[in-house]
């Protein structure tokens, strides 16, 4: 067995094993046990009760985080010419239409999300092999896809994420970064857990919120008692 570090010994000694820490512990506690010196990103793990694999018991939405991401979140705005200028001014890093499909179709993915409209959706369904994979493609579910792109275009820019439970019933989402503080933290984490929460299935039976863990980038993870949230 390898012999802990200085770091890795004072983290084992913050964190209790097995404990389940009330939210506004945990959003202290991931500050407190992270070591990295650049700005480490805080992401959440909610294992939910539910079957993936059946379209009544998915678990898919959108939350604005009060504070941000802490992320530059680069954004494409495909759009009709008359929709450039209003969406240039919310924000959007990239904007046009035919040109940026010609770049992508040559392989250019260096985006993080893609905003435009149903009437381009023509041109932009045949990307879906490019973009799908990347979890780029735009949706009307999550809000890429609709007639305001300058709305949302400044949704995204203020912190807005689309997120989903895997395979596997867990959602995983970065809420932050680790200069944000504590109350920052807790409250996006909140924001988020209560959105989830929300979204619960008619068809979901049993204990929806089965765990749920805050960490940083390679910190361990903290556990939290979902009755802190509610």
């Amino acid at each position: 067995m390898s012999k802990l570090t200085k770091n890795q010994k004072s983290v084992a000694d913050k964190v209790e094993a097995g404990k389940a820490y009330s939210l506004k512990e945990a959003a202290e506690l991931v500050k407190d046990i992270t070591t990295t010196k650049f700005d480490a990103s805080v992401d959440i793990d909610v294992r939910l009760g539910v079957d993936p694999r059946k379209a009544n018991q998915m678990v898919r939405g959108v939350v604005s985080l009060p504070n941000g991401t802490g992320k530059v979140t680069r954004v494409l705005c495909l759009c009709t010419p008359d929709a450039e200028a209003a969406a240039k001014e919310a924000g959007a890093d990239y904007v046009g239409l035919d040109e940026y499909i010609e770049k992508i179709k040559g392989g250019w993915t260096d985006i993080d999300v893609i905003i435009t409209m149903p009437s381009c959706m023509g041109k932009i369904g045949p990307l879906g092999r490019v973009l799908g994979p990347r979890g780029l493609m735009p949706n009307p579910k999550s809000g890429t896809v609709t007639m305001d792109v300058a709305k949302a275009v400044k949704e995204v820019k203020q912190g807005k994420i689309d997120f989903k439970v895997d395979k596997t019933g867990i959602i995983h989402a970065s809420i932050g970064k680790v200069s944000f503080s504590a109350d920052q933290i807790y409250e996006n984490a909140k924001e988020f857990i209560s959105t989830v929460i929300k979204l619960k299935p008619a068809a979901a039976k049993g204990t929806y919120v089965k765990s749920i863990f805050i960490s940083s980038t390679m910190s361990k993870g903290v556990k939290i008692d979902p009755k802190s949230v509610e």
